[in-house]
Order: structure tokens, then sequence, then C-alpha cells
């Protein structure tokens, strides 16, 4: 599969009602990784149709995306208030996290790695705009087991 059918089968995926995590894991397998310093910027985040629990968890907190300021100043949660402002949504995650790069399936790539959480969020490129995220780290983060994956849009 080339990175346009992987780049086109994720866009399809995105609106779908309901998403085999086993294809997800396909997917990701196809993409490049990304380095930690690539990636920093403002992102807008979705999700895909798991049945995993963690999206119904950032539906509820109204999750917009991950600000990745710089290496060491990482907003994993950011969410929308009642008034629509975006803020950094601590009181869920404990704290905040840094970027690193970490070795995931074989592949060392741009890693989310939380403060006060034993959660990681790995990437890897969709396309110059577009991250696939997979969240990794103890129960509950597996869910039948698979891992919770997600998207990230850069903003400008």
């Amino acid at each position: 599969m080339t990175g346009t059918d992987v780049a086109a089968r994720i866009a399809e995926l995105r609106g779908a009602d309901a998403v085999d995590a086993a294809e997800l894991d396909a997917l990701w397998d196809a993409l490049a990784p990304v380095c930690a310093e690539e990636i920093l910027g403002r992102w807008k985040g979705d999700s895909f149709a798991t049945g995993h629990p963690w999206r119904v968890l950032l539906v509820a907190c109204r999750w917009y995306g991950k600000h990745l300021n710089a290496v060491d100043d990482v907003k994993p949660l950011i969410c929308r208030a009642e008034d629509g402002s975006l803020y950094s949504n601590v009181d869920l995650t404990g704290g905040e996290a840094s970027l690193w790069n970490v070795e995931f399936r074989g592949e060392v790539t741009a890693t989310v790695v939380y403060d006060t959480m034993p959660v990681l969020d790995h990437f890897k490129r969709v396309d110059e705009d577009i991250l696939l995220g997979v969240m990794n780290g103890k129960a509950p983060v597996l869910h039948n087991g698979h891992h919770f994956y997600f998207l990230l849009e850069r903003q400008a």
C-alpha cells in the first residue's frame, strides 16, 4: 500500500460509523515515523469509532487537540470550555507532558510522554498536516486488546 493509499484509507475511516482497530494497526505499520522536533505546533484532534472507551471520555470533556509548544512544553489535552475558549485540562491528566523520540513496535517515533500518567501517545505521519496517533500504556489504555487510535491535524 502506498502512502497515498494509506492516507486515503485513513480519510475514509475518519468518518466511518465503525472501524476495526486491527485495520488501524496495519495502517500504522505502513506509515513513516516522525521526529519530535518536526511536529511542534498546535493540533486539532479527531478519533475513530473503534468502540474504545477513551473516545467517549474525550467527547465528554470536549477534547479539541494537543498543543506541542516545545519538547518540554506539551499540553496533551486541550479542551473547549463552555464559552468556547480552549484550555489545558490538567484536572483530567493530573499534569501536562513532554515530547520525546521513543521506540514503539520496533521504530523510534515522536511520542508524548505524560507527566503523571503511565501513558504514551506515539505518532506517525499521514501527510504534512496530519498525524496518526496511538495511545499506549498501562490499563485502561488497552481495550479488548487494542490501543486507542486518533488523528491530529495541524492548525495554522
